[in-house]
């Protein structure tokens, strides 16, 4: 008995072993784009293969300005329950900007405005200078620290009022 030599150079046999499946094209068809033909499976022609998912109308409100989720119909966007930022479309906050900016515009030197939006270090900042200034208000530099305090809480209240600040979770104020 004479030994064929192996035509796959690094020792892998060209033919399958005793009992492994065999692909036998002429008895499936032609694979296309990686696809395995199976037996009883029928490959598409040529081209890209077709889906049945083509020919399915997108879903009502999918794709239109309002920002519905699909899988949740007449019901509010569960990521969004306070609506989506129009301009950039992330969700709101639950705290609203006129109250921050009404807390930080009459309370500011308490540092309401910060500690109802969640920016704690900011606030007690706030209290800390208001204390400070009133401790030293009978020398010249508390009445300095008071009036640097009162332009600080008037900007950051206008800076409320118009949206430039975001709670302490990053997202946009409400109206």
């Amino acid at each position: 008995m004479t030994e064929t030599p192996d035509p796959a150079p690094d020792g892998w046999s060209a033919t399958p072993p005793y009992g492994a499946p065999s692909y036998d094209p002429s008895q499936y068809g032609t694979p296309q784009y990686g696809q395995q033909a199976y037996p009883g499976q029928s490959l598409p022609p040529q081209g890209y293969p077709t889906t049945p998912y083509a020919q399915q109308p997108p879903a009502p409100g999918y794709g239109q300005a309002g920002y519905s989720v699909p899988g949740f119909a007449g019901i509010a966007d569960p990521w969004a329950p306070y609506g989506r930022d129009p301009a950039t479309g992330t969700p709101l906050s639950d705290k609203s900007k006129t109250s921050a900016g009404l807390l930080q515009l009459f309370l500011g030197g308490f540092g309401a405005g910060r500690f109802y939006l969640g920016h704690n270090g900011i606030a007690i900042a706030q209290l800390i200078t208001l204390i400070l200034g009133w401790v030293t208000v009978f020398f010249v530099v508390g009445v300095l620290i008071l009036l640097a305090l009162g332009i600080w809480t008037l900007v950051d209240a206008i800076m409320m009022f118009s949206g430039g600040v975001r709670d302490s979770r990053g997202q946009v104020l409400r109206p």
